[in-house]
């Protein structure tokens, strides 16, 4: 089992409770289908266990639920703490709308209040500097151009941010950074059976990715594109767009030929319902891949998730501190050695 979350690339933690299991404080768990997540403290998404890793496990949750003294239930959905390590959800057999609803209405409800309050915060800093300006003078604008420099910085920082390392078909990988995803596009494939595309540029110019590539590149950059969230309006909305269709992959190609139709047909123009429920769809069929054998998509999500982890662990330490480690390791090394 990996360690980091596939969406967000935080380290998803561990427990001593499940011994079968021991990633995750927060474990989702389906006995009737025999799935089993790891739902990200950090981003609040779900990540699916490899195959081979989910059966034991599965048992042991269903163990601890029913062993639990602290346990709510409902129809469908069940909640239990059987130790302080770890907390436990079990889903019964609830119906695709509610089942939908819950998991994602966290998700996106807490990206939401997150981007309010870093609006918030900004908006803060800038009436502070223009009312000190008014209050003290001319000389009181330079806060106001801090908080602005602070702004472009912040706006160049989300720019240059690394959302993923996509692989294509012919086995290239495409680096998509912040400032790409805006122009990111699903397009209708005219031939070669049909079904949909994805149009994604990246730091070499623009790709194109097909099949299951695209439907891994897909679940990479939506929760980037779908940043700021959405109410629970918006979220139910999203679920009955869902509901329209027999199934999600159905729901991807009509999604793509709505956006050829409208002006610049990017993803990122698409209204926030329609957005949610392609993450939503995205999200289901790769887990329904996953579920029917074609594990290669999971490990390869998975694969991407621990490379960016990594990267993201290397920029963290300053050079000179990785040379100042590795030189005492080699200190170290001649001490200890005969």
């Amino acid at each position: 089992m990996y360690r980091t979350c596939l969406f967000c690339r935080h380290d998803l933690g561990v427990n001593r409770v499940v011994d079968t299991f021991p990633v995750g404080g927060l474990l989702a768990f389906d006995p009737a289908k025999g799935r089993l997540w790891v739902v990200c403290r950090q981003c609040e998404r779900w990540n699916l266990s490899p195959l081979e890793e989910r059966w034991e496990a599965v048992e042991q949750c269903e163990r601890l639920f029913r062993d639990a003294k602290q346990r709510v239930c409902s129809t469908n959905i069940g909640l239990a703490r059987p130790n302080e390590g770890v907390e436990l959800v079990r889903i019964g057999a609830a119906l695709r709308p509610e089942f939908a609803a819950w998991r994602y209405g966290d998700q996106f409800g807490r990206r939401r209040r997150r981007a309010v309050m870093t609006t918030a915060a900004w908006a803060a800093g800038g009436g502070a500097a223009i009312a000190g300006a008014v209050a003290v003078g001319a000389a009181a604008l330079g806060g106001y151009w801090v908080y602005r420099a602070g702004e472009r910085y912040a706006r160049r920082a989300r720019d240059e941010r690394l959302i993923a390392r996509v692989h294509a078909e012919d086995g290239t990988v495409l680096t998509v950074l912040g400032s790409h995803i805006a122009g990111a596009r699903l397009v209708p494939q005219v031939g070669d059976g049909g079904g949909w595309k994805l149009e994604l540029p990246h730091v070499d110019g623009i790709g194109t990715v097909r099949g299951d590539h695209a439907l891994q590149a897909t679940g990479l950059i939506m929760p980037a594109i779908n940043g700021a969230g959405g109410p629970q309006r918006m979220v139910q909305r999203a679920i009955r767009r869902l509901e329209n269709f027999t199934d999600p992959a159905h729901y991807l190609l009509s999604a793509a030929a709505a956006s050829a139709l409208r002006p610049g047909g990017t993803l990122a123009a698409l209204p926030v319902d329609m957005r949610l429920a392609i993450e939503m769809a995205v999200n289901e069929e790769t887990e329904r891949c996953a579920l029917e054998g074609e594990m290669w998509l999971l490990e390869l999500a998975w694969q991407e998730a621990e490379e960016i982890a990594a990267i993201a662990d290397d920029l963290t330490v300053p050079a000179e501190v990785e040379q100042k480690l590795q030189q005492l390791r080699l200190r170290a090394g001649r001490q200890l050695a005969p």
